[in-house]
């Protein structure tokens, strides 16, 4: 038998860099998924084309979710901006903090009640190590992730003995079409890794198999998200020449 045979799981941004080898995977191991996106989702069972940017779209995949509630949502869908915050646009801010936050905590709510009702599911909210380390040049990106840590982490405490699992899983940075040049020059001048696509669903999968409650990607990322939630100061130091070599580049 497999894992996740005939557990029914809807993946928002199925169709995007890291949606589709997870979508891949979760039915090689037995799952039924459903793709929710833009654009169709070759690697799923089926696809809900919506759009999370609009108001009556996520009004409507709402209903759909409360009607047919899967037995695990995965959060997948993000937004990056890159750029100095004081020149990014108010509309691209307001879609990063929506996509990235507004819509998995909507989307939560929409299965919570029935999944509590008949005593078992799972939410999976997907962060980044970005959220528990914030960098400059991510503000906006960098605090919503952490947005969606504290909600999972709300939730988690919510949903306590009641069958319904919540896990945050925070990768690092992946190789995907989510990063775009400048993106990529940052990662390359500050060294920092990027993983595989297909590494980090492995581990995305795992956690949902395990229901885990929270994961970070990388040994030493772990370590810097705690201390830099103890003694934030080391890290500022620590950083201090990634970010002058960046700067130098962006400024």
């Amino acid at each position: 038998m497999k894992w996740l045979d005939g557990k029914r799981i809807a993946v928002t941004g199925a169709a995007g860099g890291l949606g589709a080898p997870l979508a891949r995977l979760l039915r090689e191991r037995g799952a039924h998924v459903a793709g929710i996106d833009r654009v169709e989702c070759p690697a799923c069972d089926n696809s809900i084309l919506t759009d999370l940017s609009d108001d009556a779209s996520l009004a409507t995949l709402v209903k759909e979710l409360t009607r047919d509630t899967p037995d695990i949502l995965v959060n997948l869908a993000g937004v990056m901006r890159f750029g100095l915050h004081e020149d990014q646009p108010s509309e691209a801010l307001a879609l990063c903090y929506r996509v990235n936050l507004y819509v998995p905590a909507v989307l939560a709510q929409a299965v919570a009640a029935p999944m509590r009702a008949r005593g078992h599911g799972q939410i999976v909210n997907i962060g980044s190590v970005l959220g528990a380390i914030p960098y400059p040049w991510f503000a906006a990106y960098s605090s919503s992730k952490a947005g969606l840590a504290a909600l999972s982490q709300s939730l988690r405490r919510e949903l306590a003995g009641s069958g319904v699992a919540v896990t945050h899983v925070s990768p690092r940075a992946a190789k995907t079409p989510l990063n775009n040049s400048e993106v990529n020059r940052f990662l390359d001048i500050t060294h920092m890794k990027a993983d595989e696509p297909e590494m980090v669903a492995r581990r995305i999968v795992d956690a949902i198999v395990n229901r885990r409650a929270t994961v970070t990607i990388g040994w030493m990322e772990r370590l810097y998200a705690i201390i830099n939630a103890l003694a934030p100061r080391i890290i500022d130091n620590g950083i201090a020449p990634q970010i002058r070599r960046a700067r130098a580049e962006f400024c």
